[in-house]
C-alpha cells in the first residue's frame, strides 16, 4: 500500500509523511526546490517525537545548506554534495529516481548523485520507522552508494547528518566513552546521544563499518550529529558499493546515560552488547 503524498500548501515540494501507529512523525522531501549552491538533496524535516516536539531544523540563518536529516558529502570526485561554502566550488545534487517501495512506515528509494550532467553514484536509500518503548520510536536510515563511473571515485568528509533545532541552552552530547563535544567529536563510538531539556536523540551505528567511522557533533549555534562515511578519504572502486546504516531513537524528555545506553542496545546489530 502506497503512502499518500502530503502537500498542504501548493508551493511545497513533493513530500511523503512517515507514520508511527498512524501518527505523523516525519516528512521526507524527495524533490526539494533548492539552489544549486545548496547541493540539492532529499531530506527529512520536520521529524517529531511522539509528543509532537520537532527535533530537526532546516536552512537556518548562516547555514542555508542545513537540511534536517540528509546525506551531505562535501567532496565526491571533486564535486560538492554537501552545499554551502567549501574549497570544492563545483556543486552536485542528489536526484530522486523512483520508489522501489513506499509504505506509511518507510520506503526504499533510488537516487542519482550527479554533477555536470554526469552520474557518479547510484544510491539505494532505505528509511523505516521502528517502534521502541513507550514515548520513543526509531528512524532506521540505510544508504548503499554504488560507483557507476567505471573508474575509482574518491570521497571525503561528511555522510549522514542530523541537524537539530537550536535552543537557548546547548544540548548535552555524550557517548559510552565520554561527555561533551571535545570528548565525542571525531571519534568512533557504538552510540552517541544528543539531549535537550525536552527531547533526546540516540544515534547508533548499526553495522561494524558504520561504528568504526567517527561521529561529527556540534552543540553550539547549529547543533547536530553526523556519521562520517569513513575515518579517512574513501575510495570506491568501479561497481563497488559502500553501505552505512544509522538507527536513531527519537525520545521525549531528557534521558540520562543509562537510559540512552539501554535504548542503544535495541538499535544496533550488537544488541545488548552496546
Amino acid at each position: 500500500m502506497n503512502a499518500p503524498m502530503n502537500a498542504p500548501f501548493t508551493n511545497r515540494p513533493p513530500c511523503t509523511v512517515l507514520r508511527h501507529e498512524n501518527r505523523p512523525v516525519g516528512t521526507y522531501v524527495h524533490r526539494p526546490q533548492l539552489a544549486g549552491t545548496l547541493a540539492p538533496r532529499p531530506y527529512l524535516h520536520p521529524v517529531r517525537t511522539l509528543g509532537g516536539i520537532t527535533v530537526t531544523d532546516v536552512r537556518t540563518a548562516g547555514h542555508p545548506a542545513q537540511l534536517g536529516v540528509s546525506m551531505a558529502v562535501p567532496d565526491v570526485a571533486g564535486r560538492n554534495f554537501g552545499g554551502g561554502p567549501s574549497p570544492v566550488t563545483t556543486y552536485g545534487g542528489q536526484r530522486h529516481l523512483g520508489w522501489l517501495l513506499r509504505d506509511p512506515d518507510g520506503f526504499v528509494e533510488e537516487l542519482s548523485w550527479s554533477a555536470g550532467g554526469r552520474q557518479l553514484l547510484l544510491e539505494r536509500r532505505t528509511v523505516a520507522v521502528r517502534p521502541l518503548s513507550a514515548g520513543c520510536w526509531a528512524l532506521d536510515f540505510t544508504t548503499a552508494l554504488t560507483n557507476v563511473t567505471g573508474q575509482d571515485v574518491s570521497g571525503s568528509g561528511g555522510g549522514f547528518f542530523w541537524s537539530a533545532p537550536r535552543r537557548p541552552q546547548p544540548p548535552r552530547v555524550f557517548s559510552a566513552g565520554g561527555e561533551g563535544e571535545a570528548a565525542v567529536h571525531g571519534r568512533p563510538a557504538d552510540w552517541v546521544a544528543l539531549a535537550a531539556e525536552d527531547w533526546t536523540l540516540v544515534f547508533a551505528g548499526a553495522t561494524g563499518d558504520t561504528r568504526s567511522a567517527p561521529w561529527h557533533v556540534r552543540t553550539g549555534d547549529h547543533p547536530g550529529v553526523g556519521s562520517a562515511l569513513a575515518d579517512r578519504a574513501l575510495s570506491i572502486a568501479p561497481a563497488d558499493t559502500v553501505t552505512r546504516r544509522i538507527v536513531t531513537a527519537v525520545a521525549d524528555g531528557c534521558l540520562g546515560r543509562d537510559e540512552a545506553a539501554r535504548i542503544a542496545g535495541q538499535l544496533s546489530d550488537k544488541g545488548a552488547a552496546v
